[in-house]
């Protein structure tokens, strides 16, 4: 089957759809049956009908482009901080898979910080000053200490933010703080992106999402073919079919990140791993998860490939869980293993003095 015609049908990714196609190549070169099952898979995924967008949450507080969305709920405020790497619907997935509205019906009341989408005007606002000039202000808009939940990097610029702000406690999950802990392969290959990247992105000022995806098939390319061929075998109007398809439309979707952010993410963190060291200075002050005054948590995975168990931050109270990185969050499992003690954690939290 030629692979000429998915070129010209790539608005619903996967992005970048030319790598993703060589990659294809590469996996199957020794199998037709399965380059067949993958092609027609990715043909069925472009064709899949999408339902309407859902209504943004309203907004109840904004700095800079950040804004702060409100899903209701009277109980423990919480502010979700998502990863600056694909959109923040991760939280808020469809199906029976929304953690926030879950959590709203909980005794808690989830605040969603959505980062926007930045321009090459931000270009040197690296990953200290988004949590200075955005996730702090957000903060403090509240009115009172809130909890902070952080899901990836969004739990370690969670973590920089309690450091400089008095917060109810803090709940990490799946987050990167010791990035030594990535193993020697996967560091190189991170190192080796950045290189190839680094030139193109300094002169856009921004990190586009496509490069980022691409680090992240390299983590285990057969698994991204494989889960096209398993797809092509689904029946479309299936609750797999339809999961898969929502699931993938947030993989392939997401905001550039600014070129200073980038840079400090791949350099600082990833090839210098100043947080793990207590090197990583935001707002003034050393961020230190381990001497914060509010009670903490994290829920690390021992099955996470892209965010590895040996790269958390080392809490008191650390759950660990046999769920992937995406998994744990929206999962079949996720509720029982992640969403209710997290509900039970926050809601057991004192109340502010």
């Amino acid at each position: 089957m030629s692979l000429t015609p998915f070129l010209a049908a790539s608005q619903h990714g996967p992005r970048p759809l030319p790598l993703f196609l060589e990659l294809l190549r590469s996996e199957t070169a020794q199998s037709p049956d399965r380059r067949a099952a993958a092609l027609a898979g990715l043909a069925a995924y472009q064709a899949a009908r999408r339902p309407r967008p859902r209504k943004p949450m309203p907004v109840v507080a904004q700095a800079g482009r950040a804004v702060l969305r409100d899903y209701g709920g009277t109980g423990t405020p919480a502010i979700f901080v998502p990863s600056l790497i694909n959109p923040p619907m991760i939280l808020d997935m469809r199906y029976r898979r929304s953690l926030l509205r879950w959590m709203s019906r909980r005794g808690v009341r989830p605040l969603l910080v959505d980062w926007g989408t930045p321009t090459p005007a931000d270009r040197a606002q690296d990953a200290a000053q988004h949590i200075e000039e955005m996730l702090i202000p957000l903060l403090r808009s509240i009115g009172e200490p809130v909890a902070l939940v952080g899901y990836c990097l969004g739990g370690t610029f969670a973590a920089a933010a309690a450091s400089a702000v008095p917060v109810r406690g803090l709940a990490m999950i799946a987050t990167p703080w010791r990035f030594s802990g990535f193993s020697p392969e996967a560091l190189e290959r991170i190192d080796s992106l950045w290189h190839a990247a680094h030139d193109s992105c300094d002169r856009l000022g921004l990190v586009p999402m496509e490069v980022l995806q691409t680090g992240f098939w390299q983590l285990d390319p057969g698994r991204t073919i494989a889960k096209y061929e398993r797809f092509g075998r689904l029946d479309p109007a299936s609750p797999a079919a339809r999961t898969f398809v929502a699931m993938e439309d947030w993989a392939n979707a997401g905001a550039p990140l600014t070129y200073a952010a980038g840079r400090q993410i791949f350099d600082d963190f990833f090839a210098t791993d100043l947080p793990g060291q207590a090197r990583w200075r935001v707002a003034g002050t050393i961020v230190d998860p381990h001497a914060l005054p509010c009670p903490t948590v994290e829920f690390v995975s021992l099955t996470d490939r892209i965010v590895p168990a040996t790269s958390a931050a080392g809490l008191a109270d650390r759950r660990e869980l046999r769920l992937g990185h995406v998994g744990m969050m929206v999962g079949s499992s996720a509720r029982q293993s992640l969403w209710q003690p997290l509900a039970d954690w926050l809601t057991a939290l004192p109340a502010p003095r």
